[in-house]
């Protein structure tokens, strides 16, 4: 089974990693390290888990993960062709003195955040994109001024949303392997009829002995996890496809109108109707 730390390959030469990942290197289980990450999506959508935050990803996403935040970019597509540019830093690459400069103190802001999971907003996600960029082909000191000023930028705009937060992890392999393949089996079924006594089966544990686990370690309920993905299903089509809602409702994993509308309002905050008119109103 796969471990949960991943090890970061950084060249002699270099105090970061920045390098493209792509199909079938793409494809990353559940995992965490000790580096921060700065990625920018350049291929494919899906679906992030970044902690306990559930959320969908499309070309053009930046996201900046603090050290030993537990994440997994799943394509929506088994066929598609994921791509990203990566950068891996540690918190202290240019030195803790070096950082502790007045003149990098939005820089050290950015850095300060612990277990917090960012999604950069607007023009803020344009910019980063675009230094993102500039460091996989920059080469010298060129790369470590670009990857300040990506920071600088960063530690100074509101405009990023702070998609989790505070969440700490304690498991050990044999744990984040059991993870790994629960989240595995949910992605593949969440469309049709899940009970707790058949992911627990999968999980070889007692149901109160696996809704514990579960909620140890993604900080939410099963059922939540599940709902969270099947309504990011619905917020998609919605969004991008024309077809009637009560279509989407039955391709969402849910058989029941009111079911689906209920659990829909609880995640959004709005009705499906709604969602949809907003989401027109923006394009």
């Amino acid at each position: 089974m796969k471990t949960l730390i991943q090890k970061i390959h950084v060249e002699e030469h270099r105090s970061f990693a920045c390098r493209t990942y792509k199909t079938p290197n793409f494809e990353t289980a559940w995992h965490k390290h000790p580096e921060c990450e700065l990625i920018l999506i350049t291929e494919g959508n899906g679906t992030a888990l970044i902690g306990d935050y559930i959320g969908e990803y499309k070309e053009g996403d930046v996201f900046f993960l603090s050290p030993d935040l537990p994440h997994w970019f799943r394509k929506s597509e088994h066929t598609m062709v994921g791509s990203a540019i990566v950068i891996h830093f540690l918190r202290d690459f240019v030195g803790e003195v070096f950082l502790s400069l007045p003149e990098l103190k939005s820089v050290a802001r950015q850095l300060e955040s612990k277990d917090t999971g960012i999604l950069l907003q607007e023009r803020l996600s344009c910019d980063v994109a675009v230094l993102i960029k500039e460091i996989e082909q920059a080469e010298g000191l060129t790369r470590i001024q670009l990857l300040l000023n990506c920071l600088q930028r960063m530690g100074s705009s509101t405009a990023q949303r702070t998609i989790t937060k505070a969440f700490d992890t304690l498991t050990g392999g044999e744990e984040d392997a059991l993870i790994e393949t629960i989240i595995d089996y949910s992605f593949k079924h969440y469309l049709g009829p899940l009970s707790l006594k058949e992911v627990a089966e999968i999980a070889r544990m007692s149901i109160p002995s696996f809704c514990r686990f579960f909620k140890r370690n993604i900080k939410k309920s099963y059922f939540d996890f599940i709902r969270e993905i099947r309504i990011g299903r619905a917020c998609k089509l919605l969004r991008e496809t024309n077809r009637p809602i009560l279509d989407i409702c039955y391709d969402s994993g849910y058989n029941s109108w009111p079911n689906f509308s209920k659990q829909f309002k609880d995640v959004t905050r709005r009705s499906p109707s709604q969602y949809r008119k907003e989401h027109l109103s923006h394009h």
